[in-house]
């Protein structure tokens, strides 16, 4: 009986992936899965003739597997699994009793002999030993180390901030996110402990839409930690305790429409003309996704009623469109001088009758508007006069800018024109600004320069990361002030401040062709000398947990249009790798402006773009809600677009891990140190399983002069803290959601440091929804 079930289970098995296996063969694919088919239908045929050649058959079969296996991948654990699993627990399965005793013969004196065995036991124990071996090779791991020679020992921070404070999203004004603490060191940092947990109250709401993210860093000044929620309340607790000391509510209630409902985090001010201890000489300022800026009373949560409109000022204004849910900032604004720089996030792909990308500034006293860049009318900076509206549309900034005072220029991170996926039509301004990093007069707005990172952007290849800025030495000796610019794309741009030009080489690369008829690609894209970009994807990259989800991907690789990155989207449908998660996203990196070194997490996730013409788009549901996954209408142009991760049809990736890593580079010479997979599949699977393999993330890090790095992001709920020399990890901590924000260090007055990390959860990425803001410090 046990010989019969297994035949019919092996029959079934290998018409399925015989079908299947000469479907990919036909689209240019690898023969093996249709062979596979055909070994396990002739061992089904042997086992039904109950021919003791069964085993001796599938023993060749498991010799092959083991052969192309190996010659695909080489000894990659986790790619070498999925191809011999299966077929191994058969091998297994074969080799018991009451399958090789039916296969055997009787003797002259009625015994019964099971069939020979040696031959595919020798099979499985040989390729169960390639396997092991595998388990201790890492052919992905970069081991190397970041000089650890201090050569500037007296740099610039940004604005002046005690080393014991945490005044703004980057800590400074220069968003190195760099603490010059010393209290933890890679010799202590092992044993930290929770300090203090505080719940905010704000959780996710049934009604709240997919993105609904924490990813608030919080702000620390005297004795107060300042923050923001999901929902945008704004919170003051005591930074010793954890207690809180207010909190205010702006009722921002919830609309289906908004992609994200988030806030990265609030903006300090202190006015140093103001009367030390009056109502609102220090103040809060708080984005919220109803698109106000409201500023608060740093004492005590109240509104500041001098400030724009009886404390609240509108960002709405001058819009020619303005569909609610549409426009929101999820980034606390910038601060120089007397003037609050802000920007906005429009929602992706909804509409040609969006809100403008407009950057502008206010008085941060008054709330009066001082000058306005739209990048849609660059060289129309003063304010905007009465009935006249901004460009709809234009390339927004939804990320966070960094400031140098000293040169009297504003950084900002610009993103695409929506629609992201189609180019026509765009004006020769939206060709010139779309996907760059700008730098803008503080005092007038008038643009300095524009360095874009992506041409004729078709991918929402927004510069998604705060620029940092830090003074780098060259070999002379000479001092240069400099920009760093993550990019989703993988390209770390190294840039001379002043003036936007390289500091490391950029070259202009050959990129692919193929878009629709009524648009067009650029024949070249650009590549920074330091870059995280990924190895072009292969058939053989392709993963599952089985053959049978690993042969889907493969299939589906080869449905799609893919020549590399930046391959168009199109009406068959794309692979776009990296996808527009990004490489790196809006927690871009920290750097050590003393080593000038920095640490990062590069990200690696297909995504799949098909464009679908309007008169195939369903019309919208009811109870459908914003998201920038599954099909954007693009309600206006001739094409939507449906994109999301590249997913198994068992939802996970079809592309083999690691998914991500931590890596360290030297920003004099643009050499990568090290990169080590980073993170654990244990939150992401049915059983917490702890393997190692790398996963996706979304967050930042951040580094202190006590050579320790902090990062939590990954989707395992985790925080952890690696050697910034080595990346080796160092200490970790289980967080009760997930940790996809970044984290921030004070120390106290009597110099006791602390470590800070929100938990609360990604929707993009499906990590444990929270309300957590948990402290650790030493014992």
């Amino acid at each position: 009986m046990a010989v019969t079930v297994t035949a019919v289970a092996l029959t079934l098995m290998g018409l399925a992936l015989f079908g299947f296996g000469s479907q990919l063969v036909m689209l240019g694919g690898s023969v093996y899965y249709a062979l596979a088919g055909l070994s396990f239908v002739i061992t089904a045929i042997l086992l039904f003739k109950r021919n003791k050649a069964a085993l001796h058959f599938y023993a060749l079969f498991v010799l092959a597997t083991l052969g192309w296996a190996v010659w695909e991948v080489g000894l990659d654990w986790w790619q070498l699994g999925p191809r011999g699993g299966l077929i191994i627990v058969i091998g297994i399965w074969l080799l018991m009793p009451w399958i090789r005793k039916p296969l055997g013969f009787v003797s002259p004196t009625g015994i019964r002999y099971g069939a020979n065995a040696v031959p595919l036991l020798a099979a499985v124990i040989i390729s169960m030993g390639v396997a092991a071996v595998s388990m201790t090779q890492d052919p992905h791991d970069q081991e190397g180390n970041l000089p650890t020679e201090v050569v500037n020992s007296a740099p610039s921070y940004g604005n002046t901030v005690p080393d014991n404070e945490w005044h703004q999203y980057g800590r400074t004004s220069h968003g190195q996110r760099y603490s010059p603490l010393t209290q933890i060191t890679t010799a202590n940092v092992g044993d930290l402990k929770e300090a203090w947990r505080y719940q905010t109250g704000d959780v996710k709401l049934p009604d709240d839409v997919g993105e609904t993210t924490y990813q608030v860093t919080p702000l620390k000044v005297g004795k107060t930690l300042f923050l923001c929620t999901p929902h945008n309340w704004a919170i003051a607790i005591d930074a010793a305790t954890g207690k809180e000391k207010w909190k205010y509510d702006p009722n921002v209630g919830l609309n289906p429409d908004r992609q994200h409902q988030t806030c990265r985090g609030v903006t300090y001010y202190a006015d140093t003309a103001a009367q030390a201890g009056a109502e609102c000489s220090a103040r809060v300022y708080l984005p919220t996704s109803d698109a106000r800026l409201i500023a608060l009373d740093a004492e005590s949560g109240k509104i500041c009623t001098s400030f724009a409109d009886n404390g609240v000022l509108h960002l709405e204004a001058g819009m020619k469109y303005d569909p609610a849910g549409y426009y929101y900032s999820t980034s606390p604004p910038a601060i120089a001088g007397n003037k609050i720089i802000i920007g906005g996030a429009v929602n992706d792909n909804y509409s040609t009758k969006e809100q403008s990308g407009v950057i502008r500034a206010f008085d941060v006293n008054s709330g009066e508007l001082l000058w306005n860049w739209d990048s849609g009318n660059p060289t129309q900076t003063q304010p905007l006069p009465p009935g006249q509206t901004y460009t709809t549309n234009s390339p927004n900034s939804w990320s966070v800018f960094s400031v140098d005072e000293a040169l009297g220029l504003v950084y900002i991170p610009l993103g695409n024109q929506v629609p992201d996926q189609l180019g026509m039509g765009r004006s020769e301004s939206v060709e010139k600004y779309s996907s760059s990093i700008v730098a803008l007069d503080v005092n007038t707005g008038q643009d300095r320069w524009v360095r874009q990172t992506v041409h004729h952007d078709l991918w929402d290849m927004d510069v998604p990361a705060q620029p940092v800025l830090l003074d780098i030495t060259k070999p002379d000796g000479q001092s240069v002030p400099a920009l760093v610019g993550p990019t989703k794309q993988g390209d770390i741009y190294v840039l001379d401040r002043r003036t936007g030009e390289p500091i490391l080489p950029v070259t202009e690369e050959p990129a692919p062709g193929g878009a629709i008829p009524e648009d067009f690609s650029s024949p070249t894209q650009p590549t920074s000398a330091l870059s995280f970009k990924p190895e072009p994807l292969q058939e053989k990259n392709m993963w599952g947990v089985s053959l049978f989800d690993q042969l889907a991907c493969r299939i589906k690789f080869h449905e799609l249009n893919y020549e590399g990155r930046y391959t168009p989207p199109s009406l068959k449908g794309s692979l776009i790798y990296p996808g527009n998660f990004g490489t790196f996203n809006w927690g871009s990196v920290a750097v050590d402006p003393e080593r000038q070194i920095m640490f990062g997490m590069p990200t690696y996730l297909a995504f799949t773009s098909q464009l679908v013409p309007h008169d195939q788009v369903p019309p919208k549901a009811q109870d459908e809600k914003g998201s920038e996954q599954g099909l954007n209408r693009n309600d206006g142009a001739p094409y939507a677009v449906l994109m999301g991760p590249f997913l198994s049809p068992i939802g996970i990736p079809c592309q083999a891990p690691p998914w991500g890593y931590v890596a360290g580079a030297d920003l004099r010479t643009g050499k990568i140190a090290y990169k080590h997979k980073n993170g654990t599949v244990y939150d992401m699977t049915p059983l917490p399983l702890p393997f190692k393999v790398g996963v996706p993330g979304i967050g930042g890090p951040m580094i202190t002069k006590g050579g320790v790095a902090f990062l939590g992001a990954a989707v395992d709920n985790y925080l952890r803290a690696y050697d910034l020399t080595s990346g080796k990890q160092l200490w970790e901590a289980r967080l009760p959601a997930g940790g996809q924000a970044t984290p921030m260090t004070y120390a106290l007055e009597d110099g006791k440091q602390y470590v800070v990390m929100v938990a609360g959860g990604h929707g993009s990425v499906g990590t444990k929804p929270g309300d957590y803001v948990i402290a650790y410090t030493l014992p």
